[in-house]
């Protein structure tokens, strides 16, 4: 179980991810709307899996690939941000595939 310390932290870095797609979303998201959906910082605050949903856009693993390439850049920028913090964690980006997997549950069901 997370600690509200953690909660916190997820909850900036979220927030400060969001803000960067949404500011930087032609050169690193390649054109694609990218959406953070969840953030979760292990307990020694030093790696933070970012799970993204990416839509209207090139193949998702092609713009995947290019945030992966710019995770130091993206880092950096986050950490300008976060100037409290004294460390910031190392960021693992993967696609959120929850809704594309709730859709197809969805069809088959439907399908009865």
């Amino acid at each position: 179980m997370a600690s509200i310390r953690q909660n916190k932290i997820e909850g900036v870095i979220q927030e400060e991810l969001s803000v960067f797609f949404q500011r930087n979303a032609r050169e690193i998201c390649l054109g694609a709307m990218v959406t953070v959906t969840i953030v979760r910082v292990t307990p020694d605050l030093s790696l933070a899996r970012v799970f993204l949903s990416i839509f209207a856009g090139p193949d998702k693993k092609e713009v995947l690939e290019s945030i992966q390439q710019n995770t130091g850049k993206i880092r950096g920028e986050v950490g300008k941000r976060l100037k409290n913090m004294r460390k910031i964690p190392e960021l693992i980006f993967k696609i959120d595939d929850s809704l594309d997997y709730a859709i197809e549950i969805d069809k088959l069901l439907s399908k009865k």
